[in-house]
């Protein structure tokens, strides 16, 4: 069972439960609901009180994992509990070349000049779908793989036309614009550019995502935005196609 958490503003002159569960639907998909009662004055150990009622209840009712609202300063509180937040990693992977050409974009960078460099530890149809995206709208695109990086170029230059740039150097992965990580590299020391982290752990906040407006509306506010989007385009509610990257905060 998928969980929503979510803040409560207290009404001035009336009573309110601390902790309220109910079933809610967002884009047809269906989550257990905690709304906690939280007011600007409202003690912080107080509040995370009613953090960790709120979490027990979704736990008992079947909840392991939720969308947070953000900020959200009690993840141990839930972890504790066994609830753990929507990884936004499979929504990062899909945005990856997006997100790329995004940031080249608020950046003033030409996709004809600009650098982009791919980095992973294996071959994987995500790394694929990356660079393959990449290099059909980015002059120079570099792949730094260990093994199956050689076939994807020569498929690329055969059924598109496409040529990379295989096996770069150090300094070629730390100078470029943007350098793309499907693995940790703590090899590298960047001092330009953007870094994407699409491993789990890495700490890349997601740029600004927008909907279509008619889908815009429907979402609750106050929610980590990423984790929304990550669930609910895993549950099929949305497509990765429907989602933008706002480019001209992508690069921040």
């Amino acid at each position: 069972m998928m969980g929503l958490l979510l803040w409560k503003e207290p009404r001035e002159g009336r009573r309110e439960r601390a902790v309220t569960i109910s079933d809610r639907a967002v884009l047809r998909m269906r989550f257990t609901c905690g709304e906690v009662l939280r007011g600007p004055k409202t003690p912080e150990p107080l509040v995370r009180r009613r953090v960790r009622r709120a979490a027990k209840q979704l736990r008992k009712l079947g909840v392991t994992q939720a969308v947070l609202p953000e900020p959200f300063p009690y993840r141990e509180e839930l972890a504790k509990l066994g609830i753990r937040p929507v990884s936004t990693l499979p929504l990062r992977r899909a945005l990856a070349a997006d997100w790329a050409r995004a940031v080249l974009t608020s950046r003033g960078l030409s996709p004809g000049s600009a650098r982009v460099a791919v980095a992973g530890e294996q071959l994987t149809g995500e790394l694929v779908r990356t660079v393959t995206e990449l290099a059909l709208g980015c002059r120079y695109v570099l792949l730094d793989l260990p093994y199956g990086g050689e076939e994807l170029c020569r498929q690329l230059r055969r059924e598109y036309g496409v040529s990379l740039l295989m096996g770069p150097s150090r300094d070629q992965l730390e100078g470029a614009d943007v350098l793309v990580l499907f693995a940790p590299r703590e090899d590298l020391k960047r001092e330009r550019g953007v870094t994407l982290t699409l491993y789990e752990g890495g700490e890349e906040a997601l740029p600004p995502l927008l909907l279509p407006p008619a889908l815009e509306e429907q979402l609750p506010a106050g929610c980590h935005r990423g984790q929304l989007l990550a669930v609910l385009r895993e549950a099929g509610a949305i497509r990765a196609s429907q989602i933008t990257v706002a480019a001209e905060k992508a690069g921040l």
